[in-house]
C-alpha cells in the first residue's frame, strides 16, 4: 500500500492481514506525496464480550504463566510492537487498524473476580500489559485496568505491570499499599531518550522524560520498578542502552531487562515502510544489523533466541547490558512477589465461617 500521510500515527499503510482472503494492492493514480493531504484517523472503540480474562502461556522465554489484557490494539502506535500481528486474527490490519480500531473488555473485573474464586485456583503472579499496554490513552476514560487492579487488591493477589505510560501513576493509591505487602511491581519500558525519534516511532506513548518521571514517582511511593530497555533496535537506538539504564537507575529503578527488535509476520513490512519514510538514511544499515541478529532472516521465532537474537552482535549487546547493570547495581530479575497472602474475600450474602 502507498504511504498514508497520517497525523500522530506510526503506520505507513493499512495492508490486509495474513488471514484475509482479499488483499489490498497499491496503484499509481498520478498524485505524488506533496499532493496528499495529512489526514486525522480517529480512534474507534468496540466492546468485546470475553468469556475469560486470564490468558495462559507456557513460554520458556517469559517469567509468568498468566496475564490480563484489558484491550486489543493499542493507540500508542509503536511501530515495532510485537502485538501488531495479533490484529490479523480479528480480520483487521496490523497496520493503521491496530492503532485506531481498538477493542475493550468491559466485564474484565467481574470475570477476574469469578475466575479467582474457582475451586483449585493456584496463585502465581499475574502480568498486566503482556500484549498491549494497559495504560494506553483510552484507559483514562474507561478505567478497566484500574478496576482489574482493585479486584487483585481485594484478593491479595500478586501483580506485575508493564507499561510505557505515565498514567500508571494514577493508581499509586492502590499499588503502594499492595507493594508494601509484597504484592505489586511495575516495569516501565523505555526504547529511546531521543524525543524526536520517540515521537515518530511511538507517537502516542508518554515521552521518555515522562516515563522517567513515572519511575521516580512509583519508586518514591515504595513500589519496586524495573526498566525495560526494550526493544533495542540495532543501528537506531541500541547506542542508548547505557544512558537509559543510568537515567532509570537515577530515577529509582532497582532492576533492568532488555530485548531486541522482533519482526514477526506483517510487522517486518510495516517496520520497513516506517524506516523508509522516517529514517531513509539508516534503513539499509538497520535491516542489515537486524538480520545479523536473526541468522540472516528478518525474524527468528525460536524459544531462547527470539527475545535477544544470537551471534556476535547479540553477544555484544548482552555483554554491554551485563556490564552496566552490574555497575549500577541493578537486578536482572523481577522482584519476588508474595503468593501466600491470597484470600477469597466474602461477597454480600455469603455465609460466614464459624472459625
Amino acid at each position: 500500500m502507498p504511504p498514508i500521510a497520517s497525523k500522530g500515527r506510526a503506520s505507513q499503510s493499512n495492508a490486509s492481514g495474513r488471514f484475509e482472503g482479499l488483499a489490498r494492492e497499491s496503484f499509481d493514480d498520478g498524485w505524488c506525496d506533496e499532493d496528499m493531504p495529512v489526514v486525522r484517523h480517529e480512534t474507534t472503540l468496540t466492546a468485546e464480550k470475553a468469556h475469560t480474562i486470564l490468558s495462559r502461556n507456557d513460554s520458556p522465554d517469559l517469567a509468568f504463566d498468566r496475564s490480563i489484557n484489558p484491550y486489543r490494539g493499542c493507540e500508542h502506535g509503536c511501530i515495532y510492537c510485537f502485538a501488531r500481528p495479533s490484529h490479523a486474527y480479528l480480520g483487521l490490519s496490523p497496520g493503521l487498524d491496530f492503532e485506531t480500531k481498538l477493542f475493550f473488555k468491559p466485564d474484565a473485573a467481574a470475570l477476574l473476580d469469578a475466575e479467582l474464586r474457582r475451586p483449585g485456583y493456584r496463585v502465581e503472579r499475574v502480568q498486566l500489559g503482556a500484549n498491549t499496554d494497559p495504560y494506553q490513552p483510552i484507559e483514562r476514560r474507561l478505567g478497566i485496568t484500574r478496576a482489574v487492579i482493585e479486584v487483585l487488591q481485594r484478593f491479595n493477589h500478586p501483580l506485575a505491570i508493564t507499561t510505557k505510560s505515565v498514567l500508571v501513576t494514577r493508581d499509586i493509591d492502590i499499588l503502594a499499599p499492595m507493594a508494601e505487602r509484597g504484592l505489586a511491581m511495575v516495569a516501565v519500558s523505555i526504547t529511546t531518550l531521543d524525543r524526536r525519534l520517540a515521537r515518530s516511532m511511538e507517537p502516542r506513548a508518554s515521552t521518555p522524560e515522562r516515563r522517567l518521571d513515572a519511575i521516580r514517582q512509583l519508586s518514591a511511593a515504595g513500589i519496586p520498578v524495573v526498566v525495560g530497555v526494550s526493544p533495542m533496535i540495532p543501528g537506531l537506538s541500541d547506542h542508548e542502552m547505557e544512558t537509559i539504564m543510568e537515567r532509570a537507575a537515577g530515577a529509582g529503578a532497582t532492576g533492568a531487562y532488555y530485548s531486541t527488535l522482533r519482526l514477526s509476520h506483517e510487522l517486518k513490512d510495516l517496520f520497513r515502510e516506517w524506516l523508509a519514510a522516517e529514517q531513509p538514511g539508516r534503513a539499509t544499515h538497520v535491516m542489515s544489523l537486524v538480520r545479523q541478529l536473526r541468522g540472516g532472516r528478518d525474524n527468528d521465532p525460536r524459544f531462547g533466541k527470539r527475545m535477544t537474537g544470537e551471534g556476535p552482535l547479540a553477544d555484544l549487546l548482552a555483554r554491554r547490558f551485563d556490564l552496566v547493570r552490574q555497575r549500577l547495581g541493578l537486578s536482572d530479575r523481577f522482584p519476588a512477589l508474595d503468593t501466600g497472602l491470597f484470600r477469597i474475600p466474602a461477597r454480600s450474602g455469603d455465609q460466614l465461617s464459624l472459625l
